[in-house]
């Protein structure tokens, strides 16, 4: 068992903003304790660190959480365009850094009952991150950052040779185009909070992005899963007859093709054409992202850069500048 003083002390070492490690614990649900379990809070040790995080440079587990939070508004932003027509109140887009507003977005007219279903679910979902995240870092919570929901999937979509040059992709256009859209995301979304989970050293803030990540996961193969079975579907603007199985594999290569040499991003197919709804290793094991990394793709450059693409300004917060694949 840990008394309230030590846990106190963790806190205190990995917080960003130390007058809100009380926001946090009770965002999480362990404020309050005299005494913390092991099981909560244990294992925090001077040697818990991975080799991943002493070689990487040392941010605070509050910037890793904010370079989180961008991303959140990203996602929440898209679904709640694409179910409700509008995205996120004022009230939850303050904070540090400058907010931005949102270019592009609108309502989605679903074809099928569950696609919207599923979209409605997940829109609910980042929404709820972005107010746990909010209240978790207090008033060390970054701002949102312009987002762009227009030109940016066009420049993906030419980048996959979705369309060519010249030709625009709507993701709102239809249902299909809001799949494709989504898988864009939400892949991106897992290997990103993986790829963060050693640079966390407070087992609390390690838990709650668990959480997150492990819901992001369930998001990724319901759209993986959606987009395979609307292999014979027929797609809006530019893509008439393009099968939604080879368009993925397309977004994965593009994807590839900014992360970095090597080849880790996997479509919703293999190369022998059968279902692949968890991109995994060898071990069955999902892969990871580094934060410049996941900058890469959604800047949409392979280069080091502060701005671009889904975030036309760049993200708020210490951690912003993608990595140099180029």
């Amino acid at each position: 068992m840990f008394g309230k003083r030590y846990v106190r002390s963790m806190i205190d070492r990995s917080a960003e903003n130390q007058q809100d490690r009380r926001r946090f614990l009770q965002a999480a649900g362990v404020a309050g304790l005299g005494v913390v379990g092991a099981g909560a809070l244990g294992g925090l040790t001077a040697g818990s660190a991975s080799a991943v995080t002493e070689a990487a440079p040392q941010v605070s587990d509050g910037a890793v959480l904010n370079f989180a939070l961008n991303l959140e508004y990203l996602e929440a932003e898209f679904y709640l365009h694409a179910v409700t027509g509008t995205g996120l109140a004022d009230a939850m887009t303050t904070g540090t850094g400058t907010r931005g507003g949102v270019t592009g977005g609108r309502a989605v007219r679903f074809k099928t009952k569950a696609a919207r279903q599923y979209a409605q679910e997940i829109a609910s979902d980042e929404k709820a991150h972005v107010a746990f995240l909010r209240s978790a870092l207090g008033s060390a919570a970054v701002s949102r950052p312009a987002i762009d929901l227009q030109s940016s999937f066009t420049a993906a979509a030419q980048a996959a040779g979705l369309v060519k040059k010249g030709q625009s992709f709507d993701a709102f256009a239809c249902e299909e185009n809001f799949l494709l859209a989504a898988y864009l995301f939400e892949d991106v979304g897992v290997t990103a909070y993986k790829g963060a989970a050693p640079l966390i050293t407070n087992k609390t803030y390690l838990e709650a992005a668990a959480g997150i990540l492990a819901v992001e996961a369930y998001h990724a193969a319901n759209i993986r899963t959606a987009l395979y079975q609307h292999s014979g579907g027929i797609l809006g603007l530019g893509l008439l007859g393009r099968d939604l199985r080879e368009a993925s594999v397309k977004l994965s290569n593009a994807r590839d093709s900014l992360d970095g040499a090597t080849d880790l991003d996997q479509g919703v197919v293999d190369g022998r054409g059968q279902a692949n709804i968890v991109p995994t290793d060898g071990n069955g094991i999902a892969f990871s992202r580094s934060p410049g990394q996941v900058l890469n793709i959604v800047y949409l450059t392979p280069k080091a850069a502060t701005s671009g693409g889904f975030f036309p300004k760049g993200v708020n917060g210490e951690v912003n500048t993608s990595a140099a694949n180029s």
